[in-house]
């Protein structure tokens, strides 16, 4: 199985090299079209090759993809949370009557009355 994961790793890095060797042409990145930029007085933008910009939407693709998701399981992960701190408490509680119910008796036949 470690080396299926290795293997998908190397054709994933090989098609990656394959697409940044393929885009080396320098592009022109606007952050606003020239219309809205004349409003502002400004004009941002920046020279890089294409496959920095291809490879950097895909990484924040997958950054916004992931604190999506992060954020969309909160309710479960605090629901998780609850009932976790529910049963650490009923188990003290248990614990707890167990030691009412053998309170007195000998401890061998408490151990035994635990175990049955």
């Amino acid at each position: 199985m470690r080396y299926i994961r290795y293997l998908c790793i190397a054709v994933f890095a090989i098609a990656l090299i394959a697409v940044a060797l393929a885009n080396r042409e320098i592009v022109e990145l606007k952050v606003l079209p020239g219309e809205v930029a004349h409003w502002f007085a400004v004009t941002p933008q920046i020279r890089l090759p294409l496959f920095l910009v291809i490879l950097g939407s895909i990484l924040a693709g997958l950054l916004i993809g992931f604190v999506w998701e992060w954020i969309r399981e909160y309710g479960e992960r605090a629901e998780a949370a609850r009932q976790a701190r529910e049963m650490r408490r009923l188990e003290r509680e248990v614990a707890r009557l167990k030691g009412e119910k053998h309170k007195g008796k000998d401890e061998v036949l408490a151990l035994l009355d635990e175990a049955g």
